[in-house]
């Protein structure tokens, strides 16, 4: 969390950036700002981290609440919120029993939703951290999505240029980072899109709720600071026309307490249960959801094609050899009974011819 107030009132009130701190705590190092000169006006910028020794280390407060759903997030019957309150006080460093400097009070209250769209927006190698943001703020960088290729999510996901294989296995992390134990991620959707912005865009549910794809295995969800599934590669089929099938992975998040995630998640084992928890929800809206980038599968690559037609080649060339030792052969067959033929015809005609000479002989002599 980075809180920012302007140098030039506080110099103005006899003060400086050493002489201003976070609720009081002046002794503490990580509760002191750190002046920013670089830009106009100079400012003095206080950070620290929305994890529970953070926040009570400067003696801030926390507090979470559940209300309904509005805004980017009016689909949702029931939303939480944290709030996280204090104050910037000033050090009067006057030793005497009166001073005339006035005292300088800044309050402030950052509330933060508690339901994200993340997104994967370009996911070639790595995952995007990105939370959605509104009037309120966001909790920025401590959402993210990352794709693995073995079930232990210890190799991240590496998309060739070619594409993934179909029906390859894809494990989807969305983790929380730099955030108290006290939150749970909780997936309430994730679906596939063929654009990267999910509003009017050909989508597929993985899962809503119980219902999922049948190819969708579910991991660990809302019972710790990072939620895991996993779904095969797909294409879809508008694609059928190209040699790549490229899709979006989005997932509709949210953060709860972890004395609350129990109460949202839906006991997808108790028929009665699930109905009763699908009838009170409502639908998902596409603009407050986590997000991933595009996952490339081949549609076709070519390479059982040019193996077929390589047979057909070899196919092809064989019986053409096949075809000319028959035609020499009838050639040869036809030459030797051509042969036959000629010989026994000069053997059996003069034979033929001298008997009819020696009946015509014998004849004239009687």
């Amino acid at each position: 969390m980075e809180l920012h107030i302007l140098l030039c009132p506080v110099y103005f009130g006899g003060y400086n950036e050493t002489l201003m701190s976070l609720n009081a705590q002046y002794f503490k190092g990580e509760c002191r700002g750190t002046p920013d000169w670089t830009v106009d006006p100079p400012i003095l910028k206080y950070n620290f981290s929305i994890t529970e020794e953070a926040v009570s280390a400067c003696n801030n407060k926390i507090k979470i609440t559940q209300e309904v759903g509005s805004g980017l997030f009016a689909d949702f019957s029931s939303v939480q919120f944290v709030n996280i309150s204090g104050m910037i006080n000033s050090l009067d460093p006057s030793a005497g029993t009166i001073t005339y400097r006035q005292e300088m009070i800044y309050k402030f209250s950052c509330r933060y939703p508690l339901q994200y769209l993340v997104n994967n927006t370009e996911m070639t190698v790595s995952g995007v951290s990105l939370a959605v943001k509104d009037s309120n703020g966001s909790f920025i960088s401590t959402l993210s999505m990352m794709l693995y290729s073995d079930r232990f999510y210890t190799t991240q996901l590496k998309v060739p240029e070619g594409g993934l294989t179909l029906k390859t296995r894809i494990f989807v992390e969305v983790k929380a980072t730099n955030l108290t134990g006290r939150f749970n991620v909780l997936l309430d959707r994730c679906y596939a899109t063929t654009s990267p912005y999910p509003v009017n865009s050909t989508y597929y549910d993985l899962f809503v709720g119980c219902n999922r794809d049948g190819q969708t295995v579910m991991g660990v969800n809302g019972q710790q600071q990072e939620a895991r599934f996993s779904f095969e590669a797909f294409r879809f089929v508008q694609h059928k026309n190209r040699t790549l099938s490229t899709f979006y992975l989005h997932c509709s998040t949210r953060l709860c307490e972890r004395s609350v995630c129990t109460s949202l998640q839906q006991n997808c084992t108790d028929i009665s249960s699930r109905r009763k928890r699908e009838v009170q929800d409502t639908s998902v809206s596409d603009t407050a959801t986590v997000s991933s980038g595009p996952i490339r599968t081949q549609v076709d690559n070519g390479d059982t094609v040019g193996i077929v037609s390589e047979v057909s080649e070899q196919l092809g060339g064989k019986h053409r050899s096949l075809q000319g030792v028959a035609i020499a052969a009838g050639i040869v067959g036809a030459l030797c009974i051509s042969m036959v033929a000629f010989i026994a015809y000069w053997i059996i005609v003069p034979r033929t011819i001298g008997a009819t000479e020696t009946r015509m002989l014998f004849t004239t002599k009687e």
